[in-house]
């Protein structure tokens, strides 16, 4: 057995996603990039690549990432680009979307030689959260005003609009996608290709594929454009876990256990979102607060159930752990990075990275 913790991708389960993404690309016609911001584990990319189009990068990093390990098609977009990074960005990119008609200006002779986009932003999501809605109040995230847009359309021939988050809804997304139609309907017939974004949970199990392929290829059809989907999270769900060993258990009020591990540090979207950690099956007589090693308070991946009484060295195994987790992993408190490994499709493991002591001095200065 591997030394906990570490991240395990299952092949198996992420070629379950990949191919309800072949499928939604060859039913209407829709190209898909992974969305390097959600997922960026690049050991997998040459297994992905044979079921995407190429990848969509929110930094100078995740671009050249995406050219130099994906390969492909690669989208550049980012909230601002600096004078300084502009150059190399455009570099790694076949096409640059701006995120304002500030910075396309601003940029306009650097980025000539590619095909330039721009975002916009239609004021409606499907965001629960405030913090990760596009279209919240005063938003940064994109263009919105048609009569500022129109002027520019000879330096643009394509459009980015994201606005779904975590949307399993496909009437949702259909009525919000009426709603970009009505809004931006002759900006849209004057576009090459437009990239709807992520979000889109449409490699959920119960989610109808058939319909949602056939809306995107209507939409295309209507406006005689491309359409890019940017799966991120819909890539890689239910394919990572994250591996831990029981190091304590105290009472206190109720049954802790301490893993080897720590949620502000490896998995810490769902601390910001104060969502509690998955476990498999989570049922059982025995049920435990599941906390981090960290000293932080709040350090607690959440109440499950289990069907024995859990004790020190007993493995613990977090599911969902890829998406927003593995690029989000830190050095809090010194903790043990966790290692990346894959389960190959014939069942074998195998290490692909580990993390040591160099890598968190050299984290530093």
């Amino acid at each position: 057995m591997l030394q906990t913790p570490y991240y395990l991708i299952d092949k198996s389960k992420l070629l379950q996603n990949m191919e309800r993404i072949a499928a939604v690309r060859e039913k209407s016609g829709a190209k898909a990039l992974l969305a390097l911001k959600c997922f960026a584990t690049w050991s997998v990319f040459d297994f992905m690549r044979d079921y995407m189009d190429g990848t969509t990068s929110s930094s100078l990093n995740e671009v050249r990432l995406g050219h130099e390990r994906f390969g492909k098609e690669t989208h550049a977009y980012s909230v601002a680009y600096a004078d300084y990074e502009i150059d190399e960005v455009v570099s790694h990119a076949d096409k640059i979307i701006f995120n304002s008609i500030g910075q396309l200006q601003r940029f306009e002779s650097q980025s000539s030689g590619i095909t330039r986009g721009l975002r916009l932003n239609p004021g409606v999501s499907s965001s629960s959260f405030d913090l990760a809605d596009p279209a919240r109040p005063f938003s940064r995230l994109g263009e919105w005003d048609l009569k500022q847009v129109d002027p520019v359309m000879e330096m643009i021939t394509g459009f980015m609009i994201h606005n779904n988050c975590e949307n399993t809804d496909f009437a949702l997304f259909d009525r919000m996608l009426g709603d970009i139609e009505q809004k931006f309907a002759p900006l849209l017939k004057k576009a090459e290709w437009v990239s709807l974004g992520g979000g889109i949970h449409f490699t959920g199990d119960d989610y109808p594929v058939d319909q949602f392929a056939e809306r995107l290829k209507r939409f295309s059809g209507e406006y005689g454009v491309q359409v890019y989907l940017e799966p991120g999270e819909a890539s890689i769900t239910k394919s990572t876990t994250l591996e831990t060993t029981v190091l304590d258990t105290l009472y206190n009020g109720k049954n802790l256990v301490v893993v080897d591990s720590s949620i502000e540090a490896h998995m810490l979207d769902l601390l910001i979102y104060r969502e509690n950690a998955k476990v498999h099956p989570n049922q059982g007589p025995h049920r435990a607060m599941v906390c981090g090693k960290s000293c932080l308070a709040g350090d607690i991946f959440g109440e499950f159930d289990f069907p024995e009484e859990v004790k020190v060295g007993d493995r613990i195994s977090f599911q969902d752990a890829a998406g927003y987790t593995m690029v989000k992993k830190n050095w809090f408190n010194g903790v043990k990075m966790p290692a990346i490994a894959i389960r190959e499709l014939d069942g074998s493991l195998r290490t692909v990275r580990e993390f040591d002591y160099t890598d968190y001095e050299q984290s530093l200065s």
